[in-house]
């Protein structure tokens, strides 16, 4: 059995529910084990700023998936929820998306799947959700902890607590 690490973000829909209900499927689907979930986190757009603002939550799951496998029910999952990657535009709004972030400490490079996540230590809307779960854990390319990725950030997108954004000044 292999623990992995996903990251989930929503930004256009119903964006609670489309983030529920992927962490729903992800809970019952075959030979994956929800084992905990980070708080959930309203987050700044990364790449193009001009859109809506994502939802985003990291888990930590249990799986006798490949890490293919796991990819490839990711997919679905998203093709469920919506979701068409040929008609979206790179970084752009879409329903859901679910990244594998680590895959034990594998490091993959294939076709379909780079693990650990290529661009996951330059942002913060991934890190913040980690930093809950398992701030000591070490990059398997990068041999540094999660807090410290996090504390090198030299551009770090606003992330706030899901309904405290736009309370900074109550």
């Amino acid at each position: 059995m292999a623990i992995a690490y996903l990251c989930l973000g929503s930004n256009s829909g119903d964006r609670l529910k489309l983030i529920e209900q992927a962490v729903s499927f992800i809970s019952l689907t075959e030979n994956i084990k929800l084992i905990r979930s980070s708080a959930l986190y309203e987050t700044e757009p990364w790449g193009i700023k001009e859109q809506n603002w994502f939802l985003n939550l990291a888990v930590e799951i249990k799986t006798s998936l490949s890490a293919q496998d796991l990819m490839m029910k990711c997919l679905n999952i998203e093709k469920t929820l919506g979701r068409n990657r040929d008609k979206e535009q790179r970084w752009g709004e879409r329903p859901i998306d679910i990244d594998i972030i680590f895959y034990d400490k594998e490091v993959i490079n294939s076709e379909i799947l780079t693990v650990p996540h290529p661009r996951m230590h330059q942002r913060a809307f991934v890190l913040v959700p980690l930093l809950e779960l398992i701030p000591d854990f070490i990059h398997p390319v990068l041999n540094k902890s999660i807090s410290d990725l996090y504390d090198d950030l030299e551009q770090v997108e606003d992330v706030f607590l899901y309904g405290t954004r736009g309370c900074e000044n109550v």
